[in-house]
């Protein structure tokens, strides 16, 4: 039930953060608008701050990068007027993420390092837990392997210590993404299985659509690619409940691996139209560093179509919709 009118803002903000994370994330996002409406108007700017961290998390949630950078920026400079260091890390992770999403992987690392810094000097560990997690995803992206993998390691056993199982899988799976990259995808499965059933359990749909996308990724490199097109079409089907189109180009993406693998390559093509139109009606298209999957597959389908016939099948995709690919309509209106 929604809180009863006049009841306090700050409840509303915190109980809009939990339904976003943990409950309806449409749900949470009208929370947080009224939190922050309410706010305004009783001048309560600390309020009003926080329900702008909501409010960014929601925006990221949809894909509407410009958004989250307008709503951090705003949080931002409410909490540096009130000198809040809580506060001030919650926007700037959000500055952080727009960064990283953007490709500006140096003021992320910048970011999320300096918030490791304040989190430790406020002793707010979990903080700290996901900063080096944010450091560990940006050494990835740029290429260094072995650094990204101890980041990951010590956020990963700082949650565990703190009792943060949120921050535990964050970490987690990031040292998954490692071991696919680094051309172990058992050992990213292994690391994955837990936390697939803890998203389940708890039916956290942009978790799950993230851990199907890297199972489906990692069953295409070992070969099996009928367990790769399963996991990726429910993990198509998590990323339709999100509503996050880049979420749903990512599904996309994992099934044109599975076509382009299996010799399938104009259903492969289309796919991947039909995914960078996604990424690019968000204003954030593929950046060089995440593109590792997309150009593997690219250049598989391109070899066996030629680079004419490949970029008509994709042009073709840019036009369809993720329901229109055979086999992605079922995926969507049933969630297992």
């Amino acid at each position: 039930a929604a809180p009863a009118p006049g009841a306090d803002p700050r409840a509303v903000c915190f109980l809009a953060y939990a339904r976003l994370n943990y409950g309806n994330p449409a749900t949470g996002s009208a929370l947080a608008t009224r939190a922050l409406a309410e706010a305004r108007a009783n001048d309560d700017r600390w309020c009003a701050a926080a329900a702008l961290t909501v409010l960014a998390s929601a925006a990221l949630f949809r894909g509407e990068i410009d958004e989250v950078e307008r709503y951090a920026t705003q949080s931002a400079a409410l909490f540096d007027e009130l000198r809040e260091g809580w506060g001030r890390l919650e926007a700037a992770e959000h500055l952080a993420h727009h960064a990283e999403i953007t490709g500006d992987y140096e003021r992320a690392r910048r970011l999320h390092s300096e918030g490791a810094r304040r989190a430790e000097e406020l002793g707010l560990w979990t903080h700290v837990s996901y900063r080096l997690t944010g450091q560990g995803r940006i050494a990835l992206l740029t290429g260094d392997l072995p650094r990204s993998r101890e980041l990951h390691e010590r956020a990963r056993d700082l949650a565990a210590k703190h009792l943060d199982p949120a921050g535990e899988e964050y970490a987690t799976v990031g040292l998954a993404m490692v071991a696919r990259r680094a051309g172990r995808p058992a050992d990213a499965e292994a690391l994955l299985a837990p936390w697939l059933e803890w998203n389940r359990r708890l039916r956290t749909p942009h978790g799950l659509a993230l851990i199907l996308a890297e199972l489906g990724f990692a069953a295409e490199q070992r070969g099996a690619l009928d367990q790769a097109a399963e996991l990726h079409l429910e993990g198509l089907a998590a990323a339709h409940e999100t509503a996050d189109p880049r979420a749903i180009a990512l599904a996309l993406e994992g099934l044109a691996g599975v076509r382009a693998t299996a010799g399938e390559s104009a259903p492969a093509a289309q796919l991947l139209g039909t995914a960078t139109a996604l990424r690019a009606a968000t204003g954030a298209p593929l950046p060089p560093a995440e593109r590792g999957d997309v150009d593997r597959i690219t250049a598989l389908a391109t070899q066996s179509l030629g680079p004419d016939t490949f970029a008509a099948e994709h042009r073709r995709g840019t036009a369809m919709r993720p329901d229109e690919h055979p086999g992605t309509a079922t995926a969507i209106v049933t969630r297992p």
